[in-house]
């Protein structure tokens, strides 16, 4: 039997597809060189539609309002781009398209990518957002990491100079292009992190193109600036190029000279400064001291300070009063006292020991009394008890019974009492007990009865 093949609907497939696609990593963030051609833009959303093509093929493009808003250029037909974005399908007519989140134009396109997958790594590492080290005021020693002969270092000595004369200036000449230029860089921050000899550091140099300026762009610059412990102003360049070098550093400077302008103050505004100040200092004493003439003045006209005997006077007849208010004060105080004290006297002597035998002793006559009548009572009823049980007893007690003629017969040799004529035989010797004695007799003959 022909096993029928597994149908699949074309939204499945479609689906499918997408799924794959959106869990393929190597498709996130690639970087697509072509040439831009059915180039249009919605005229609402803003959104570009476009399609990437080299010699061999085209790929369809999209580039959301979001991202092109950031564009430094209009893309046209014809434009040779790098695009930098995401592959996946467009479900709704099934073809493959290229979700796009930067723009550049191609020329030098080789390192704009290099630049950028370096600044995304450094950053997912955390390199940029390192809390950044404070500037000091007065540096008494910065150190200038550059070329020497180039006009950066020029115009760096020559701001400072004029600017605060009062820093020294340590000079690490160093290659700024080439291939040795990002070694010597880096080995030129380590030195001068060895010893701790400058307050701050001035890493950079004049403008130039991509290349030209690349030495900062170069991973171990980066890492160098970034475990410095002195602060790092970077200085490359012109105001418009942007390098690794100025997001690893604490203080980024448009050039060479605004480094210099930055990282010292200028002698001018520093006089004026204190000048200004030393105005403020000398009005603030002003104030105070006018403030505590006029308080003088006010004292001096004041009653106390021309009649002070008058105000002694009230003083004395106060002292006066309150001596009085103490003397009756310490009298009533010395009467409740005494009365305390009395009070205390009468509970003392009703807790007195003496007073607490007496009482003892009057509730022990008590009780002995209660318990001698308690006694009494007790003997009385249990003589009265002892009187019936000794008439009941009387009252069973066989010498009764012997009084009105009856006697008990007990065998003479062991004392059993005869109870039957079978017990005995004529010739036994038996004792008699009667009401007053007994007799002793001797069995003659025994008959049952009714016999005569």
């Amino acid at each position: 039997m022909i096993r029928e093949p597994e149908r699949w609907s074309v939204t499945d497939l479609v689906q499918h597809l997408y799924r794959k696609l959106e869990d393929d990593d190597s498709l996130k963030g690639v970087w697509v060189e072509g040439e831009i051609s059915n180039f249009s833009q919605h005229t609402h959303s803003r959104h570009m539609y476009f399609t990437l093509k080299d010699e061999n093929a085209t790929l369809n493009a999209v580039m959301f309002a979001g991202n092109n808003r950031r564009l430094r250029f209009v893309p046209k037909n014809g434009d040779r781009v790098l695009v930098k974005g995401y592959v996946s399908i467009y479900q709704k007519s099934g073809s493959l398209q290229l979700y796009a989140q930067d723009m550049r134009l191609s020329g030098v396109g080789d390192l704009h990518v290099a630049f950028q997958r370096l600044k995304e790594q450094l950053a997912a590492e955390g390199l940029f957002d390192a809390p950044k080290k404070a500037i000091p005021a007065f540096p008494k020693t910065v150190g200038v990491i550059t070329s020497a002969h180039g006009a950066a270092v020029r115009d760096i000595i020559s701001t400072m100079r004029r600017r605060y004369p009062l820093t020294r200036i340590l000079l690490h000449p160093v290659s700024v292009q080439g291939e040795k230029a990002a070694s010597e860089i880096a080995a030129a921050i380590d030195r001068m992190n060895l010893h701790l000899e400058a307050d701050v550091l001035i890493v950079g140099r004049g403008g130039g193109s991509l290349e030209e300026l690349w030495a900062f762009n170069e991973e171990i610059v980066a890492r160098a600036i970034y475990r410095s412990q002195v602060p790092v102003i970077s200085a490359v360049g012109h105001e418009t190029d942007v390098t690794i070098s100025d997001f690893a550093a604490d203080v980024r400077a448009a050039t060479p000279t605004a480094a210099a302008e930055l990282v010292v103050p200028h002698v001018e505004d520093l006089k004026a400064r204190v000048a200004l100040l030393t105005q403020r200092l000398l009005r603030a004493q002003m104030a105070v001291l006018d403030r505590a003439r006029e308080r003088l003045e006010k004292s001096v006209d004041r009653p106390i300070f021309k009649y002070p005997h008058a105000r002694l006077h009230q003083y004395v007849q106060r002292r006066d009063e309150l001596e009085a208010r103490l003397e009756r004060a310490m009298v009533q105080l010395v009467r409740e006292k005494r009365q305390s004290l009395a009070n205390e006297r009468v509970r003392l002597a009703a807790h007195h020991p003496q007073e607490r035998i007496r009482q003892l002793r009057e509730r022990v006559a008590v009780l002995e009394r209660n318990q001698r009548q308690e006694m009494l009572q007790q003997l009385n009823g249990m003589r009265q008890k002892h009187l019936a049980l000794v008439a009941q007893l009387d009252a069973l007690s066989p010498l009764k019974v012997m009084q009105r003629g009856y006697s008990l017969v007990y065998r003479h040799a062991n004392g059993e009492l005869v109870k039957s004529r079978q017990q005995v035989r004529p010739g036994d010797l038996i004792r008699v007990r009667v009401a007053d004695g007994q007799l002793k007799c001797q069995v003659w003959r025994s008959e049952e009865n009714g016999d005569e």
